[in-house]
């Protein structure tokens, strides 16, 4: 029996670029049906620093970039994100949060086998990055886990008490120690590493060179 393709996603849920990639991922997977894969989340945080309460958000990236190329850039990821089937939303009041809760609402719902991980992922990005919701925020996370069939009661209150936070920060920091520098990164089958968010047929491509590779092994 072939064994399955196993694909780790190292992303920050506020990173607009990992939100094409996931998208970009689920084209590929969709080209190619015939694969068996077993796919994975891991931390990564571009802002370890923000507050927990967060940041304006347009005035955070207009401290990073200028407000002129700030702009730009917006307008630019808009236009991708329509490609990709993503409507990037624009607030005055958005947050740019500090993802940590969120990487443990993640992180909890991998250990979960009856949570699909991959639409905790999707409602986090979506959350962020088209409703402009703050993910920062223990009520907004708790209503996203409600929504996937976990106990929001019981995520708020472990959220509150910071449980879990210690073993995502360690994991953030496994994946830097890999090389992890920027993200999307995607790791297959544990040794091959694709850095951005890559058109499908480049992931394709991987996806063949890694199953051919472990053939000939």
């Amino acid at each position: 029996m072939t064994k399955p393709l196993r694909i780790e996603v190292v992303s920050d849920f506020v990173c607009p670029w990992c939100y094409v990639g996931k998208k970009r991922l689920e084209k590929a997977l969709a080209l190619r049906p015939d694969l068996q894969v077993e796919l994975s989340w891991t931390p990564f945080q571009l802002s370890p620093d923000m507050p927990r309460e967060g940041r304006n958000k347009l005035e955070h990236y207009r401290e990073i970039f200028g407000e002129e190329r700030a702009a730009q850039i917006a307008a630019s990821m808009r236009d991708t994100g329509l490609q990709e089937g993503i409507e990037f939303g624009s607030s005055a009041d958005a947050v740019s949060p500090n993802t940590l809760s969120a990487h443990v609402l993640m992180l909890w719902a991998t250990e979960d086998p009856d949570i699909d991980t991959d639409a905790v992922a999707e409602q986090l990005f979506h959350a962020h990055h088209v409703a402009c919701a703050n993910i920062g925020s223990h009520e907004v996370l708790a209503e996203i886990a409600g929504a996937a069939g976990m106990d929001a009661d019981e995520i708020r209150r472990k959220l509150a008490e910071g449980i879990d936070e210690a073993r995502v920060r360690e994991q953030v920091q496994h994946a830097k120690a890999r090389g992890v520098s920027g993200v999307p990164f995607f790791v297959i089958n544990d040794q091959y590493g694709i850095s951005g968010a890559q058109p499908p047929e480049i992931l394709i491509q991987t996806f063949e060179h890694v199953l051919a590779d472990g053939q000939a092994a």
